[in-house]
Formats: structure tokens, sequence, C-alpha cells
């Protein structure tokens, strides 16, 4: 039965909304003409109602043919507009043009849409467009910006800089070669150099990290994360990255000094490095590993039974763990 409120509307507004219904079937259908000809229908009855350009945009939408959507969008603010609809409604309308947009990938123009959809109604859906738009953005703009003739220029400006002993203006100058090249390893290695003139440690430390993650056969990455761990006094992490070099090329003079060094730091006062060590938790769970606890005493009996264990990934990852700390020498 119809309600009182639908019995006293006029007679084009019940014809519109019986088109309405009809064209709301067919879109759960997926029978998007049908619902296109009923919603135009309903339009056709009732030209004052935004929820028809609404729905109109919503099969455009559906059927990927963008540009109509955002064209029937924009009618749909218009008459919206002028007949005072509710401001949700409009926001609705502007939240569909930005999903447009962002489908044709043309993110900029989505997040004007999405802002002004915010600006008449605010909700948590359309702000989390409206962050991942932004994000697009920046990452849009960030590739653009990638060039690596412009990079090897300013690697070129920091390398003459550096040799100057002008290591802040050296700094500016890798920065904007890794912005150019973010995927070049050595770049991040001459910034750490940098870094460690100007005893930024942390910061040398992490361009280091970056490095050997880009490339891990950059020996030079390698050494200098060693050199600088050993000035922050960590000579177990210090000995892990010459390892890692000395992998690469086994004779590397620079790397086998680092090695020996860290091996005597590290093992020079037995208690301290226990001490050191059993304040890692991660060191405490593999002691009390009973089965590790079984390993650890196979391999003093039987030196080569490490390389059998070695084998599984797991048991080596502990056994490093505890040859970093200097665990298994005084064991």
């Amino acid at each position: 039965m119809a309600s009182r409120e639908e019995e006293n509307l006029p007679e084009n507004k019940k014809l519109a909304r019986k088109e309405k219904e009809l064209g709301n079937e067919a879109y759960k259908k997926k029978d998007f003409p049908s619902a296109l000809a009923h919603y135009n229908a309903a339009l056709g009855h009732d030209p004052t109602d935004i929820t028809f350009h609404n729905n109109i945009s919503a099969v455009y939408f559906e059927q990927k043919e963008f540009q109509q959507c955002i064209a029937e969008c924009e009618k749909a603010v218009e008459v919206g507009r002028e007949n005072r609809a509710d401001y949700k409604l409009i926001a609705k309308a502007f939240t569909r043009i930005g999903n447009a947009y962002r489908k044709l990938e043309d993110y900029k123009s989505a997040k004007t849409y999405f802002e002004k959809s915010l600006s008449e109604h605010r909700t948590p859906d359309v702000k989390a467009l409206l962050s991942e738009t932004e994000k697009k953005i920046k990452e849009q703009e960030r590739l653009a910006y990638i060039d690596p003739a412009k990079a090897d220029e300013e690697k070129e400006k920091g390398n003459d800089f550096f040799k100057k002993g002008d290591y802040s203006n050296a700094v500016k100058h890798y920065t904007e070669a890794i912005a150019r090249n973010p995927d070049d390893a050595k770049l991040y290695s001459n910034r750490a150099a940098c870094y460690t003139k100007l005893a930024a440690f942390d910061l040398g430390l992490k361009d280091c990290e970056t490095c050997c993650k880009l490339d891990e056969t950059f020996i030079k990455g390698w050494i200098r994360k060693g050199k600088i761990l050993q000035v922050m006094q960590k000579s177990s992490e210090a000995q892990t990255a010459y390892q890692k070099a000395l992998e690469i090329d086994p004779k590397n003079a620079e790397a086998l000094e680092g090695y020996r060094a860290c091996t005597m730091a590290v093992h020079s006062d037995p208690k301290e490095v226990w001490k050191k060590a059993m304040h890692d938790p991660e060191v405490q769970q593999i002691l009390k590993d009973p089965a590790m606890r079984l390993i650890l005493e196979q391999m003093q009996n039987d030196p080569k039974a490490v390389q059998e264990h070695l084998k599984n990934p797991q048991v080596a990852s502990k056994i490093q763990k505890l040859l970093e700390s200097g665990i298994i020498q005084i064991y």
C-alpha cells in the first residue's frame, strides 16, 4: 500500500518514482540499458529531482562511461542547487565524479571533487578516498621527477663538494640525485660517506642499509656500514657487515681489517659480552629453547656439526644471532 505521503504526491512525481523503482530493479540485475531507460523516463516526469541524475550517473559508472558519468553528476549538482536538494545528495554526486576521475587516473581532479564532497558532507569513506588519492598524486609526482641523467649531474656536483670537504653541500646534491634516481645504490653510499664526515652516524647507517638492500653485491656499501657500526661501538653488528663484504670479495683488505678488529673487540671482555648479550630478549629466547641448547652442546663436542645445522635456515639464523652477540664463543 502507498503511504499517505505518496498518495498526496503530484501525479508526475508518482510516475517518476515508479520508473525509478523499475530502474533500481534493472540496475540490481545489471541490466543497465533498461535501468538507464527507466531513470531517464523518471527524469522526464520530474526533472527537478537530483536522485534521477545520480542514478543515471551510477549506470554510466558501471558501464565505464566515465566522462558521461561526470557530465551527469555535474547536471545532478546543478539541479540539486536549483531545487535545494539535501546536501548529502550533492556530496554523493561530487564523490562519484571523484571516483570517475580516479578510474581515469586523473588524481588531481579526483582530489578536487572529493574535497568538494567533504565540504558538503563529511564521511569517513570519502576522507579515506581523499587520503588514498593524495598518496597517488605524490607517487605520480615522485615518478615524474625521476631522471637518471640529472641524477648523474647532481652526483658529480656532490663529488666535487665532497672533495673540497664541504660535506653539507655534498649531502644536498646527493639527496637531489637520490630523488632523481632512487634505485641507484651508490648514491646512498655516497651520502652515507658525507653523513659519516658530519658525525650523523644514524643517518649514515640508514643510507648504508638502503644501499645494501638495493644492491647486495655492492661491497663498498657493506664496508661503509661496518665502519659506521664500529664508530657507534656496535662491534658484533659491524662484524656481520664485514662478513657480508668478505662473501663478495674474500681478499678485500678493508673488509678483512675491519672484521679482525671487530672480532677482537667482541671477544676482548667475555664477561661484558655475556652481560650485554643477556639483555637481548632474542638471545634469551634462543638460549631457553631446549632444542637449541642441545645443538650448542653438540657443536661444542663436535665442531663439524655446525655445518650440518647451518643447512636449516631457522637454526642458521639463531646461530648467526649468537655469533653476533658473542655467546657461542663463551658458551
